[in-house]
C-alpha cells in the first residue's frame, strides 16, 4: 500500500499540493509577464503589426488553454464512451497487439493512468472505451508540445525573416551615393538589353515558359534577391505610387510589409486546424501518410518561391519587349495579373499554409518520441524518418529566410499598395506639424520674453501694432523650415526652399503626405506657415499704413516707407 504511490487527493499533505501550485502559478505569471512587457517593448517602438502579431499569438495560445481544459474536464467521460470492439480495431496507427500500451513495461518513465483509482469504469464485453484515460493524457501533453513548439517556431520565423531583409540595408543606404545617382541619371540613354536587369533573366532561358520555369526553380536556391532585382524593383514602386525622385526607405517599407505578413503567418485558421486534424486521422500503420504529407510543405513553398522568381523574371521580359531604348533605370510594370488569379494574398496563405503544416509534423514527430520513444511502431523505418525532420527542418529555413522575405519585395509589385506605408507615414507627418508648432510657440515666448520692458505702453493703436509684431516676430533663419508654393494665394514665396528630403525630420512635410493629414489639422498649419511666412517686417517701429501694408498676403515686398505730414 505504502509502495503503490497511487494516493489520492485527499491522501495527498497539504505542503505537497500547495508548492506544486505555487510552482505552477509562479511559471505562469512569469510567462504572462514576459509576454505583457513584450508587449509594451512593441508599442514604446512602434512596432504595430509585431504587436499584433503578439495578441494572436496569445489568442492562439488562449484557444490551445481551452483545449487543454476541455480534455482535462471531459476526459473521465470520454473514457466511458464504448464502442464495438471491432471498430476500435480498425485504422490503428500501430501493428494491432495482443496487450494494451499501457500494459506494456516500457513507460518511458512515466506512469500511465491504468491503475487510477477515478479509471476503474470498464465496458461490457465485445466493447471498449472511445478513447482510454491514458490516451486522454497523452493527447493533453500533445496540446502542450503545439503550444511551445507554436511560439518557437513562430519566434525563428520571424528572426529569420529579418535577418534576410538586415542584408538590403546595405543596399538602400547605397541609393543614395553620388556613384548610384550617376550611374541611374535619368538623363541618361541606354540599350534596354544592355541594362543588367534585363540582361539577367531576358537571356535565351526565357523564351520558353517552360525553361523560364526550370531556371525560376533554381534561382531560388542561389542569392534569390539580387542587386538589380532589388534596385529595380525599388524604382519601380517609387515610379508608380511616388513622385519621381522622392528619398524614400524602400527597405524600411518592405520590412514594415513583413512584419504585417508575419501577423498572417503567425495565426492558425479553421482550415489549417483541418489539415492537422488530416495528418492525424490517416497515419494509419502500412499507408505510409506521414511520406506524403511531409512532401506536400515542400512542393508548396518550392512552387511558390519559383512562381515569385519567375514573377521578376517576366517583369524584365515585358521591359525588353515594350521598349528598345530607355532613359534612366528600367520602369517594371506593377499589376496583379502576375500572380495567380491576379491575388497576391493567396501566395501568402500557401505560405502560411506550407509552414504550418511543417511545423505540425515536426511536432508531431517529438510528442511522438517523448510519448512512445524514438524507435516505436511510429517509426518503423527509422532512416526515414530521420531523413523527414531534416527535410522538414530546411523546409521551415527556406520558408521563413527565403520564400517569405522575397515575398515581401515581390508582392509589392502588385496593382495596390499596401497600408503599412501610410500608418508611418501618417505618423511621420504629424510628428514634424507638432514639432513645428511647439518649436514656433517657442520661438514667440522666448521673444515676448526678452522684448517686454517695464516702460513699453501697449495703448493706442502704434502700441497694439507694436503688440502683436513682438508677439508673433520669428526669426528669419525659420523662415526655411516651410515650403510656401500654392498656399496663400497661389504666388510662390521667394523664401522657399525647393530642395528638401521627405526623409528629414527637420524639413517641412512632404506634398505626397499633405492628404494623409486631418483636414482640421491641415488648415492650422496652412495658418501658422501663413504667420510665417508674412512677418517679414525689420523695422523696429513703422506707422500703422506701413504695418498694414508689409502684411499683404498676395505681396511679400519691402516696406514702404510713408514721408512724414
Amino acid at each position: 500500500m505504502g509502495g503503490d504511490g497511487t494516493r489520492a487527493l485527499d491522501q495527498t499533505p497539504t505542503w505537497a499540493v500547495a508548492a506544486v501550485c505555487a510552482v505552477i502559478v509562479a511559471a505562469s505569471i512569469l510567462l504572462e509577464g514576459f509576454l505583457h512587457h513584450l508587449g509594451q517593448l512593441l508599442n514604446k517602438k512602434r512596432k504595430k503589426a509585431l504587436f499584433d502579431a503578439l495578441e494572436k499569438v496569445k489568442s492562439e495560445l488562449m484557444t490551445l488553454g481551452f483545449i487543454s481544459l476541455l480534455l482535462t474536464v471531459t476526459g473521465r467521460y470520454i473514457a466511458r464512451i464504448c464502442i464495438p470492439e471491432g471498430a476500435a480495431n480498425t485504422m490503428l496507427p500501430c501493428r494491432l497487439s495482443g496487450h494494451s500500451v499501457a500494459e506494456e513495461p516500457k513507460g518511458h518513465g512515466r506512469r500511465h493512468l491504468s491503475e487510477d483509482p477515478t479509471n476503474l469504469f470498464s465496458c461490457r464485453k465485445g466493447m471498449v472505451s472511445l478513447v482510454s484515460a491514458d490516451g486522454m493524457h497523452q493527447l493533453h501533453i500533445f496540446v502542450f508540445f503545439l503550444a511551445v513548439f507554436h511560439v518557437t517556431f513562430s519566434f525563428f520565423t520571424m528572426s529569420l525573416g529579418r535577418a534576410k531583409t538586415r542584408i538590403w540595408k546595405v543596399w538602400e543606404k547605397e541609393t543614395c551615393s553620388p556613384q548610384y545617382n550617376y550611374l541611374n541619371d535619368p538623363s541618361k540613354f541606354r540599350l534596354t538589353h544592355q541594362t543588367s536587369f534585363v540582361r539577367q533573366h531576358a537571356s535565351c532561358w526565357s523564351k520558353s515558359t517552360i525553361t523560364l520555369y526550370f531556371v525560376s526553380f533554381f534561382r531560388q536556391f542561389f542569392r534569390s534577391v539580387r542587386k538589380t532585382d532589388y534596385f529595380t524593383l525599388r524604382h519601380g514602386f517609387i515610379s508608380a505610387h511616388l513622385s519621381p525622385g522622392t528619398r524614400f526607405n524602400f527597405r524600411k517599407y518592405i520590412k514594415r510589409s513583413l512584419e504585417d505578413d508575419f501577423k498572417t503567418v503567425v495565426g492558425i485558421s479553421p482550415p489549417l486546424w483541418a489539415s492537422a486534424l488530416a495528418v492525424m486521422l490517416f497515419n494509419v500503420h502500412g499507408w505510409h501518410n506521414l511520406f506524403w504529407f511531409s512532401a506536400i510543405p515542400l512542393v508548396v513553398i518550392l512552387a511558390v518561391g519559383t512562381k515569385l522568381q519567375a514573377i521578376i523574371a517576366m517583369m524584365a521580359i515585358e521591359i525588353a519587349e515594350r521598349h528598345t531604348v530607355i532613359q534612366g533605370m528600367p520602369v517594371v510594370k506593377l499589376s496583379d495579373d502576375h500572380f495567380w488569379f491576379g491575388k497576391p494574398r493567396l501566395v501568402l496563405h500557401l505560405i502560411h499554409f506550407a509552414s504550418f503544416q511543417n511545423a505540425f509534423e515536426i511536432t508531431y514527430f517529438f510528442w511522438i518520441w517523448y510519448e512512445f520513444g524514438l524507435r516505436s511502431c511510429f517509426h518503423d523505418n527509422f532512416e526515414f524518418i530521420i531523413a523527414r525532420v531534416c527535410l522538414g527542418a530546411i523546409v521551415q529555413f527556406m520558408c521563413s529566410y527565403i520564400t517569405l522575405p522575397l515575398y515581401a519585395l515581390v508582392s509589392q509589385m502588385g496593382s495596390e499598395m499596401k497600408r503599412t506605408i501610410f500608418d508611418e507615414q501618417t505618423a511621420k507627418a504629424l510628428k514634424k506639424w507638432h514639432k513645428a508648432v511647439v518649436k514656433k510657440k517657442h520661438h514667440k515666448d522666448s521673444s515676448h520674453n526678452s522684448s517686454e520692458t517695464p516702460s513699453t505702453d501697449t495703448t493706442g493703436p502704434a502700441g497694439e501694432a507694436g503688440e502683436w509684431q513682438r508677439l508673433h516676430e520669428v526669426p528669419v533663419r525659420h523662415l526655411h523650415r516651410y515650403k510656401t508654393i500654392a498656399h496663400v494665394g497661389g504666388v510662390r514665396s521667394p523664401l522657399s526652399d525647393p530642395d528638401y528630403s521627405d526623409t528629414d525630420d527637420t524639413e517641412p512635410l512632404s506634398l505626397q503626405t499633405r492628404h494623409l493629414i486631418p483636414p482640421a489639422k491641415q488648415r492650422s498649419l496652412d495658418t501658422e506657415r501663413a504667420e510665417v511666412r508674412v512677418n517679414v517686417v525689420e523695422t523696429a517701429a513703422a506707422p500703422s499704413d506701413v504695418l498694414q501694408d508689409s502684411f499683404s498676403f498676395p505681396r511679400l515686398l519691402p516696406p514702404r516707407h510713408v514721408p512724414d505730414k
